[in-house]
């Protein structure tokens, strides 16, 4: 139904190779029970005839929200089991073009009850990284400019090294497939954010909003440049198709937007960890496309690159001049969470990008990558 989350690929999307990884999850089973319960038609009017999938699903659960957020060295599969199950009931937000029976559940209590459990556990985890106290004694406004100046161009990681200096084209094909998980559906449900009363702040996310969607134009989408690249290096442009290539690193900043951006409360956050990844973008983005000038690709294996680097550019800069700091006097007790939310995105981020780098390279080194493409 969705590109798959627990059920194989169509063949020539989903080689043997990649199955295995996934099946060899200890929370495989789960997944797959989860995975029918999803789609199961009026799941909150036929709980009790799901009775034994259910408390086996929920077995696996309980085990999974301790071994990834109660122990001192998390496990990953329980973190990927929790993530996968999360993004599989927020992406019910998004319209597919699919079939309209597939959205059945998008309302089930049942479904937000998994939510809110996991993400109750798991957000108390991911701020015991944050000292949030030490906020509320700085000056907002200048800590968001010291901010958005050292992102602006930050020295180069390891792993930026090793993408710009390292990485072979197979390498370069698999960072593709994992981005593409994001960057082929436009998720950065900026839009679910827009409604309510106008003003200069609504004005300046909405004109971030039409220029990441093209002013309107397909042709123009950041989408389709992304889907440009895929058909370049002979890769599926269909939504989701290499999601099981994806770390929990990464999907836990997709279910972390999805969060923000569904609870108003959370506005200020938001805004602030959307400011920190327009401002960063750019540096990321160079990275990339310095690794594909160095394999001499054509302009369609990279322009997408290009295209984000000039217009987060712009972003970033009416972020911080036109969002954040309108904000910090608009909500001078609370701006505070803008902090919060930009140092939340780049831990986050860091983390993700650090997760596929190092799946990569161990995979390039060790010969280990499966091969990923179209037939």
């Amino acid at each position: 139904m969705y590109g798959s989350l627990v059920a194989p690929l169509p063949n020539q999307l989903m080689p043997e190779a990649i199955e295995s990884i996934v099946k060899s999850n200890p929370y495989y089973k789960a997944e797959q029970t989860f995975s029918e319960l999803i789609e199961a038609e009026n799941l909150d009017q036929r709980l009790d005839q799901f009775e034994e999938q259910i408390r086996y699903f929920e077995t696996a659960l309980s085990f999974a929200l301790k071994e990834a957020y109660d122990q001192l060295e998390g496990s990953d599969a329980a973190h990927l089991f929790l993530q996968r199950v999360l993004y599989r009931i927020n992406r019910l937000n998004l319209f597919w073009y699919d079939d309209l029976t597939h959205y059945t559940n998008e309302r089930s209590t049942y479904l937000q009850k998994v939510r809110n459990e996991i993400e109750a556990a798991w957000q108390a985890w991911e701020l015991s990284h944050i000292d949030t106290e030490a906020y509320h004694s700085v000056d907002i406004k200048q800590a968001l400019l010291d901010r958005y100046q050292a992102d602006l161009d930050p020295e180069l990681s390891e792993g930026a090294i090793y993408l710009r200096q390292e990485m072979p084209f197979e390498g370069y094909r698999y960072l593709l497939a994992i981005t593409s998980f994001d960057g082929l559906v436009e998720a950065s449900r900026l839009s679910r954010i827009l409604g309510g009363a106008a003003n200069e702040v609504q004005a300046t996310l909405t004109k971030v909003l039409l220029e990441e969607y093209g002013n309107g134009r397909l042709s123009r989408k950041h989408s389709t440049f992304f889907a440009k690249m895929m058909t370049e290096l002979s890769l599926s442009t269909q939504p989701e198709a290499y999601f099981d290539l994806v770390p929990w690193e990464a999907l836990a900043t997709t279910n972390h937007n999805f969060l923000l951006t569904e609870c108003k409360r959370h506005f200020l956050r938001y805004n602030g960890g959307l400011a920190y990844f327009e401002v960063a973008g750019p540096s990321a983005y160079r990275n990339y496309l310095a690794a594909a000038q160095r394999l001499q690709l054509s302009d369609g294996a990279m322009g997408y690159w290009d295209l984000h680097i000039k217009e987060d550019e712009r972003h970033g800069r009416w972020m911080i001049e036109n969002v954040t700091l309108p904000l910090v006097d608009m909500y001078p007790q609370q701006a505070w969470q803008l902090l919060l939310g930009y140092d939340q995105e780049k831990l986050m981020g860091d983390r993700a990008g650090t997760a596929i780098v190092a799946m990569i390279r161990h995979g390039v080194e060790t010969g280990s990558l499966p091969a990923i493409g179209v037939e």
